[in-house]
């Protein structure tokens, strides 16, 4: 099933193909799909509006109907609620993303080192969409981060799939914020000493969508870390074309399940 169009009832479905762990949606996959219909209620992209935030609160279950509901958030600014029955599964609210961006490797430098890093040596989710090494060509989005220890960055070289895309060509919303959140884990967990953090699972993404991204175009996606605080881990993550220009960027919160 299609990810639905911005505007449609207020009802997910979440294809078994947009898996994360076994059982559930991606957590960048579900928290775009909220914020396309937070940003761009009336039907519009999504793109170039301002940032959201996403906060998961549980794990969406797939191919199960769920509902979308407006909630006011913390500032008195419109919210969406994600909910099952009368669990609530993710919130989405508008935000103001103040995040500092390196400069991203090129992309044979990232194709070049792709899945050379520890954590993915170790994955813990060998099924998930956006990274999962057990997906194949045109399934997955086979986004595998690998480690550049000069800028102390995680990279991926993606060129995405048709599948991905609207009639227009464009890279639907919601999988660039798929494409955003799992390799921020990465950077993470690169210190040994942080393998006992794994697994992770995504406990909160903010993100702001800059321009478009096409079927077929070569992209690099790097990610970086913030912050590690007890079972909490903060990493920045972004999006660059071939001149270097941002396409999209997202600040991401993962929580320790161990």
């Amino acid at each position: 099933m299609s990810s639905p169009e911005p505007g449609a009832a207020r009802t997910l479905l979440i294809d078994p193909r947009y898996c994360g762990p076994p059982e559930t949606g991606n957590g960048g996959y579900v928290a775009g799909l909220l914020a396309v219909r937070l940003a761009a209620p009336a039907g519009a992209s999504g793109r170039g509006a301002a940032a959201v935030e996403v906060t998961l609160r549980a794990p969406a279950p797939l191919g199960q109907a769920l509902r979308v509901e407006p909630a006011e958030s913390r500032s008195g600014e419109p919210g969406l609620e994600l909910r099952d029955g009368d669990r609530v599964l993710a919130t989405a609210r508008p935000t103001n993303l103040a995040l500092d961006v390196p400069a991203p490797p090129g992309f044979a430098q990232a194709e070049a080192v792709a899945g050379r890093c520890r954590a993915f040596e170790t994955h813990p989710f060998p099924r998930c969409f956006v990274c999962g090494p057990d997906r194949a060509a045109g399934d997955g989005m086979r986004v595998f981060p690998g480690w550049l220890a000069g800028p102390g960055l995680a990279a991926a070289a993606w060129i995405p799939d048709a599948s991905l895309c609207d009639a227009a060509g464009r890279v639907r919303p919601e999988f660039i914020w798929a494409a955003l959140d799992c390799p921020s884990a990465f950077p993470l967990l690169e210190d040994p000493e942080a393998q006992r953090l794994e697994p992770l699972v995504l406990g909160r993404l903010a993100a702001q969508l800059h321009a478009d991204l096409r079927a077929g175009q070569r992209v690099v996606l790097s990610a970086w870390s913030i912050a590690l605080e007890g079972r909490k881990g903060i990493a920045g993550t972004a999006i660059h074309d071939a001149s270097g220009a941002c396409l999209a960027r997202a600040r991401a919160t993962w929580i320790s399940l161990a």
